[in-house]
């Protein structure tokens, strides 16, 4: 089967899985990156070295009849921002891949708050592409369980091999699964997550701060310690009754750094003053 592939590094295992099954690429749609939480670097070498063309700007209606016309028979999105439109009239098929078990979790990101809610369980789906974000029929998805203390970059991780796995089933079966896609119905939408949930809340107990800390894991939480903002992707921590002002700085050795909760004190191990890409020190 003849495909383009829209996206990033982020699912980019989708990119090379289906053309390990065989499948045929014509072109790569992908985005500006800034190198510090997105790539793109991997699946635009990849590309290059497969000589079809990459495009770097919003796909528009004439990106699409300009597949049809390199006789596309699909269209596959992983880590898109952009909403595509009118792909019916040019294409049999056009498949997104969305890192949440959809119908729960449609928006932009939704890892990080699903690690902030607790959520026992969580997935990857892949859907029919529709008018709207995430709301088209799935033919295919992955659930797996997420474990107590589980962080962002381990439920990355899992995503993505799930989604190389759907990679795998669509490239055996796309014309049947497409037949037995199922309409998602009623299912919640999930916006951005603010600078305030990313930002660690002392006066709650030690499991709240730690959650929000693996909640972000290695795209780092904010922490305020003292007079400084720092960036922080790892501590752990105990619970221990104590008089000390919630989010004071109890203890330092080092670079490890002991800051009361209301219940107990978290050891900040893995910290910068400087946010990523801004020249900060080697100190991971």
């Amino acid at each position: 089967m003849r495909f383009a592939f829209a996206g990033i590094d982020f699912l980019g295992d989708v990119f090379d899985t289906l053309i390990a099954k065989g499948w045929q690429p014509v072109k790569l749609f992908s985005r500006p990156c800034d190198r510090v939480y997105d790539f793109n670097d991997v699946t635009v070498t990849r590309a290059q070295a497969l000589h079809i063309p990459v495009q770097m700007s919003r796909m528009q209606p004439a990106d699409l009849a300009g597949l049809s016309a390199l006789r596309c028979d699909a269209l596959i999105v992983a880590g898109y921002p952009w909403l595509i439109h009118g792909w019916q009239a040019h294409l049999p098929y056009a498949v997104n891949f969305h890192p949440s078990p959809l119908p729960e979790g449609r928006g932009p990101y939704p890892l990080f708050r699903a690690i902030l809610d607790a959520a026992p369980e969580w997935g990857m789906s892949a859907h029919i592409i529709d008018s709207t974000f995430d709301t088209g029929a799935v033919i295919a998805q992955r659930r797996f369980p997420l474990a107590h203390d589980e962080t962002h970059d381990l439920l990355l991780a899992k995503c993505q091999i799930a989604a190389r796995e759907i990679a795998g089933s669509l490239a055996d079966d796309l014309p049947g699964l497409w037949r037995e896609a199922k309409p998602q119905g009623a299912g919640s939408y999930w916006p951005r997550t603010t600078p305030a949930q990313r930002t660690v809340d002392w006066s709650g107990n030690v499991d709240d701060v730690l959650r929000t800390i693996r909640a972000f894991g290695s795209i780092e939480s904010f922490a305020r310690i003292g007079s400084q903002l720092l960036h922080v992707w790892e501590a752990s921590g105990w619970r221990q009754a104590h008089a000390e002002k919630p989010g004071t700085l109890v203890h330092k050795h080092r670079r490890h750094l002991i800051v009361a909760a209301r219940d107990g004190f978290v050891q900040v191990t893995g910290w910068s003053a400087y946010p990523p890409g801004a020249g900060r020190p080697p100190v991971r």
